[in-house]
């Protein structure tokens, strides 16, 4: 029989320790400890106990609990003195099953990483799906691994450690996410659409208006139109909308939603987290036949990634009345412009105008988001609430100086315009730091036409400056271009920067925040409250009505932007579970 948490929270100190056995190889001390903060209210709330505990051990114990492992395919499966669990897990990976040839490889990776780390190298075979990854996705992140910093991987094995723990601790109780499961096949279903150059490759890339693009836009419909919403539609600027209706006809609405496009070989996650997550909640609505006091819009922004067209937030812009009609002559690499774009696909242009929203006519806007960052990763904690989209700066920039002979230009004579370049990116580096959550970057650097022996008469580059506030940001930037045009006069230079961008920060708006809060603190896990460093659709949306949004671990460090972007469908869970939380309590509000 499944344990319960009634179980557990009522048994006496040494039988609770004996029900959670085997949640953590050969080390019991770590459920023992945690049991300490007993009675539990979550399963989630149990583990991140027991993250804490392992969290806050001395590093002797961390290291001892990671030697404890077995080696993947290694001496203890070989000889079949793997513990119950591991058997279980390395058995639904496969590595039972190698051929000599994958064994002789991952043997050769097992020996690698023990002589570079100290340590067996640990990985949650289940994966973050908890079906198994392929022997293929193991090698692969065998392999990557290796070349992670000493500090960086033992902090990676705990963190695998800690989601084998979880799907351990699933199991005993017969748990499984069942919506965060639903969640995570949309989103690898609708990933099988990729832009051409880019499907053929196995990469992820979809922009605005494609045929990749237009497939997604219409699964995403025929899954809303499934979920139970009374209306679908795809809008004028590709914005897929589903809404369902209140109890009350001409009731507001709740907005929430993010995009569907991607950068070029991007993640799943980001953006189209933001849509499902709702699209759940209301199908299950749907399925109890039940109706909200207020309705309930979710939005799949067509475009907020600018990759095709040099505009951005076309689809939430559209919803403000920021839509430009000067983009629409706008054109591609390939010279299409995005009027022939549009209508290639269908869409109205002279409808465009129409999608305003009327913000009296809406209670706010919500967005669940992947968090595209590292903090929640490291603190072990599955969700977070955000304070602030950050506002940025963009400056596109030239620094000037002389080319010359790289080997008869003296070092006191040189006017090398990429050098005044590097001391800017020093500064800026440490001018960031100073505020704490300010960020600072030069993302392109270019010498035009350099070579290998000429000094660099020209340097092209960016700079992406972001901030919680407007001041901040401001002042971030004031001092980065005066510091820009004293290393130009020190050094005998000239330089351009053209401003190229600039958002206003969004402040999440108090109540909302509050409304996410209290989800989370619901569901048993720890309140981690974290700005956001990336743009999102909500910065739009902030202009008209109030918003706030909810972030979600990331695996791998939180990368984004990349193809290792991932979260865990127990993590996805989470967010549907806050999401419905936050629901409710609107619905208890409501008049």
């Amino acid at each position: 029989m499944p344990l319960t948490l009634e179980q557990l929270n009522a048994a006496d100190a040494a039988t609770a320790t004996a029900l959670l056995d085997g949640l953590y190889e050969h080390s019991p001390w770590i459920a023992e400890a945690a049991l300490a903060q007993r009675p539990f209210k979550s399963l989630a709330h149990i583990k991140h106990a027991m993250a804490q505990v392992l969290a806050q051990a001395p590093g002797q114990a961390q290291l001892d609990l990671i030697r404890a492992h077995p080696e993947l395919a290694g001496k203890a499966m070989v000889g079949n003195t793997l513990t119950a669990e591991s058997k279980n897990e390395q058995n639904q990976a496969g590595l039972t099953q190698c051929t000599p040839e994958e064994f002789a490889r991952i043997q050769q990776l097992n020996a690698d990483y023990n002589a570079r780390f100290g340590f067996p190298f640990i990985l949650a075979v289940r994966g973050p799906r908890g079906l198994g990854l392929s022997k293929q996705e193991i090698i692969d992140t065998f392999a990557r691994r290796l070349l992670n910093p000493v500090d960086f991987e033992r902090a990676e094995a705990l963190r695998n450690i800690h989601r084998i723990a979880e799907i351990r601790l699933n199991d005993k109780f017969g748990y499984a996410p069942t919506l965060g499961n639903d969640v995570w096949d949309w989103q690898e279903r609708l990933a099988q659409h990729s832009d051409a150059g880019y499907a053929e490759k196995g990469q992820l890339t979809v922009t605005y208006l494609t045929d990749a693009h237009r497939a997604c836009a219409q699964r995403i419909s025929h899954w809303m139109r499934e979920c139970g919403f009374d209306e679908v539609e795809i809008d004028a600027v590709g914005n897929v909308v589903g809404r369902y209706h209140g109890a009350t006809p001409g009731a507001k609405a709740l907005l929430t939603g993010s995009h569907y496009d991607t950068v070029r070989n991007g993640g799943k996650y980001d953006g189209r987290l933001g849509i499902f997550v709702p699209m759940a909640c209301v199908r299950e609505l749907h399925r109890q036949g039940k109706r909200l006091p207020f309705g309930l819009e979710v939005v799949g922004f067509a475009e907020e990634e600018g990759q095709r067209y040099k505009a951005t937030f076309l689809g939430s812009g559209a919803l403000i009345g920021q839509f430009n009609p000067a983009w629409l002559e706008q054109k591609d690499a390939d010279g299409i412009a995005m009027r022939e774009a549009m209508q290639h696909a269908g869409l109205c242009v002279d409808d465009i105008p129409k999608l305003q929203r009327d913000p009296a006519r809406y209670l706010g806007f919500i967005e669940v988001h992947i968090e595209q960052g590292p903090v929640l990763n490291e603190q072990g904690i599955p969700l977070g609430v955000v304070t602030s989209i950050n506002g940025g700066k963009r400056y596109v920039c030239e620094m000037i100086g002389m080319a010359s002979h790289a080997g008869t230009t003296p070092m006191d004579r040189r006017r090398d315009a990429a050098v005044g370049v590097a001391e800017l990116a020093l500064y800026a580096e440490q001018r960031a730091a100073q505020d704490g959550d300010s960020v600072a970057t030069i993302g392109q650097l270019t010498v035009p036409n350099g070579s290998i022996n000429v000094v660099p008469g020209r340097c092209q580059f960016s700079l992406d400056m972001r901030a919680p506030t407007d001041p901040q940001r401001d002042a971030l930037a004031t001092d980065i271009l005066a510091e820009l045009e004293a290393i130009a006069q020190r050094r005998g230079l000239r330089f351009s920067a053209e401003l190229s961008m600039q958002a206003a920060a969004a402040p999440s708006a108090p109540a909302w925040q509050q409304r996410w809060e209290r989800a989370v603190e619901a569901l048993g896990v720890p309140v981690f409250r974290l700005p956001s460093g990336a743009g999102h659709d909500a910065m739009k949306l902030h202009e008209i009505m109030p918003q706030a949004m909810l972030f979600t671990r990331g695996l791998h460090s939180g990368i984004s932007h990349n193809p290792l972007e991932s979260t865990t469908s127990d993590d996805m869970q989470l967010a549907i579970d806050a999401f419905s939380h936050v629901l409710h309590q609107i619905a208890t509000e409501t008049p």
